[in-house]
């Protein structure tokens, strides 16, 4: 059991959820690589629960002014928030075992080949004309070009358009995330060595979510197994081997102590990092995972005790078991500290 703590606070140390908080937006993918990012409001919250003196307006100016940080779809053909430095070595990576699912789902949304392709054309030559974009206003526009947009075509054509590396989410506009050329928004890209890609995803890799292994690593990237492993054979003599069979960065300090009782967001990093995430949801995991989607938790001691909702500008918080006085009113004190992260936001619209 105490060991079992000790990987916990280790890999939480690591995620940044303690020790010194960060100080920018962007410093939260620059040490997680890359953050989960298909519910707006909880990439935003990830950076929320790893930072101080941030506001969900800091995130919007990061992602529109600053050009820091973007969202594109990656690993496992998920959406995930990044830094603009880091979207070449996971586009890279991460998109070419996603490209046979994203020709399959377009066949059974009645999108062709030669629709999609039409339809590739069509958007980079509007984003370098008119861009940036809502996807609402790319949406209308395919369909006044006569390109099936029903059902989940339209997300199918910009999910290939993103693993084309055409296009990514830039700035916002409002409440939309608006879409830009890759090359007008960061600039020409120049992939990196394939083999150089791989040490340097597993070095990031553990930087966030040490101590891991081969396994861990290849379950979050949404990578073969071999690739995985040759990316930690890349780095072998900058890794430790731990009694337990993980791995972990050399010289690369993890605190084992918890922190404080705090209030994580829908698809938080610290349940998507690893093969298993037990050891944080206990006997709760189908309150805190439920049908593919990651609820909102509170984590005290390392591990989820409640499960919480933010709605009109109010956070509401169902405890999952005991917990104790002390704990409660902490997790209350962080209730009001995520409300007044979003209410900066309102006030600067």
């Amino acid at each position: 059991m105490a060991s079992q703590r000790a990987l916990i606070a280790e890999r939480i140390s690591a995620q940044g959820l303690s020790g010194e908080p960060l100080r920018s937006v962007a410093a939260v993918p620059e040490r997680l690589l890359a953050v989960q990012g298909q519910d707006p409001r909880g990439a935003r919250l990830a950076v929320r629960a790893r930072s101080e003196g941030l506001s969900a307006a800091d995130v919007d100016y990061a992602f529109t002014e600053e050009r820091s940080v973007l969202i594109t779809w990656l690993n496992r053909g998920t959406l995930h928030l990044v830094r603009r430095e880091d979207y070449p070595l996971l586009q890279s990576l991460t998109t070419p075992p996603l490209f046979t699912s994203s020709s399959r789902r377009l066949r059974q949304e009645g999108v062709s080949v030669a629709a999609a392709e039409r339809a590739l054309g069509l958007i980079e030559r509007w984003l370098a004309d008119d861009g940036p974009l809502s996807g609402p206003e790319l949406r209308e526009r395919l369909t006044s070009a006569d390109v099936p947009t029903a059902g989940q075509a339209f997300i199918h054509l910009m999910f290939l358009a993103a693993l084309r590396g055409l296009v990514v989410r830039g700035p916002m506009q409002g409440k939309q995330h608006a879409y830009v050329r890759v090359e007008d928004w960061l600039g020409p890209q120049r992939p990196p060595q394939r083999d150089a890609a791989l040490a340097e995803l597993a070095r990031r890799y553990l930087v966030g979510h040490g101590p891991g292994d081969d396994r861990d690593l290849a379950r979050w990237a949404g990578l073969p197994l071999r690739d995985a492993r040759a990316g930690l054979e890349a780095i072998a003599g900058e890794l430790v081997q731990r009694r337990d069979g993980l791995v972990d960065l050399a010289g690369y300090g993890r605190s084992t102590e918890l922190p404080p009782p705090r209030l994580l967001g829908p698809f938080d990093p610290l349940l998507l990092g690893w093969t298993s995430r037990e050891e944080i949801v206990g006997p709760h995991k189908l309150l805190v995972t439920n049908n593919g989607i990651f609820r909102p938790f509170a984590l005290v001691g390392g591990r989820a005790v409640a499960i919480w909702g933010y709605a009109g500008g109010r956070v509401t918080i169902e405890h999952l078991g005991k917990v104790t006085k002390k704990d409660a009113a902490a997790l209350e004190d962080d209730a009001g500290a995520v409300e007044a992260f979003f209410r900066v936001q309102q006030k600067e619209k």
